[in-house]
């Protein structure tokens, strides 16, 4: 036997395996709280919505939390026949302002829940 040990006694495996298990399971209920939390959050950008605009309010769009393109409206005046690219360019410029001002929306909120850990969404 070895020096301290006692006929008969064991030493257990995992000392504090109560004590831990405890807290993996207080962990578990905290993740699937933020999990819960995170469902709503979505919910709640998914139906948010922004407008922006390019050239002036020439042309103005609205884009929802699911990043989708929900309204595009265009100004007459910009729609000259003979310069087509400048109009294609101007809704570009739009609908891609409107999807990064989304995800910095959707990141912000995210964070909230998170407290900034970078987990995915």
């Amino acid at each position: 036997m070895g020096k301290g040990m006692k006929a008969g006694k064991k030493k257990s495996p995992n000392p504090g395996m109560k004590k831990s298990g405890g807290m993996q399971q207080q962990q578990l209920m905290q993740i699937q709280a933020m999990q819960e939390r995170m469902a709503e959050v979505q919910e709640e950008i998914d139906q948010k919505e922004v407008e922006t605009t390019a050239g002036g309010g020439a042309v103005a769009v609205k884009v929802n939390g699911k990043k989708e393109l929900v309204s595009l409206k265009i100004d007459p005046e910009v729609m000259d026949p003979a310069d087509p690219e400048m109009l294609q360019d101007l809704i570009i410029v739009a609908v891609n302002e409107g999807f990064r001002q989304m995800e910095e929306i959707s990141q912000a909120e995210m964070e909230k829940v998170t407290g900034g850990l970078n987990l995915p969404i």
